[in-house]
């Protein structure tokens, strides 16, 4: 028999590491997602790693924003931010106070709750598309700035939080180039996923959005 996974929560000291010990150990965990309809509980498959002041595809290359203020508090807290003008990210704040760094949850498997994740991404065509992509899962759990900052090291009424889960063996952990980012970001293979998972979102290199006339 396959063992259920682990439902104890991650303490802070998981997250108090560097960004790249990190990162690849969060494969496999359960993000819990607490709504006023019913929990959503889901397995991480893919996530990227971002180094902040070393990084030039972190937000926080270029020191403190409002932005980005969360990544610069304690590990373990949820960063979430909007792009493009019409979609959610969420991240999970690691290393020491003060050293922003983070990891962008990129994709998961649904393992509880779908009915309700179903409810938000009416274009996914199957289950295995409601989290494939880091805007498709803050979609599907219904994620958005309100929820910036929340501790997910809290034991309780958290609306976010990390379980231990089945973390995923090393020789099923793959990484490769993150997806989408440009210029110097863009070449650190720091995309972590797990092997022929179909919950995975594709790899995308870089395009540069055209400017409409």
């Amino acid at each position: 028999m396959i063992a259920a996974p682990d439902r104890t929560p991650l303490v802070r000291e998981f997250f108090d590491r560097p960004v790249l010990d990190v990162a690849p150990d969060l494969l496999g965990r359960t993000l819990v997602r607490s709504t006023p309809d019913g929990p959503i509980e889901l397995r991480l498959t893919e996530v990227e790693a971002y180094d902040g002041a070393n990084d030039p595809g972190s937000h926080a290359y270029r020191g403190r924003t409002a932005r980005n203020s969360v990544m610069f508090g304690r590990p373990g807290h949820v960063y979430v931010y909007f792009t493009y003008g019409m979609w959610h990210c969420m991240n999970l704040v690691c290393g020491e106070e003060g050293r922003a760094s983070a990891v962008l949850l990129r994709a998961g498997e649904i393992i509880e709750g779908a009915e309700l994740a179903r409810k938000r991404r009416l274009s996914a065509r199957n289950d295995k598309e409601l989290a494939k992509g880091p805007a498709r899962m803050a979609t599907a759990l219904g994620v958005d700035r309100s929820l910036d900052g929340t501790d997910a090291c809290a034991r309780t009424d958290s609306p976010l939080r990390v379980l231990h889960g089945t973390p995923v063996p090393a020789d099923q952990v793959r990484n490769g180039p993150r997806t989408g980012v440009s210029g110097e970001g863009g070449v650190h293979p720091w995309r972590f996923w797990v092997a022929n998972d179909p919950t995975v979102s594709p790899y995308r290199a870089h395009t540069p959005r055209r400017r409409t006339t």
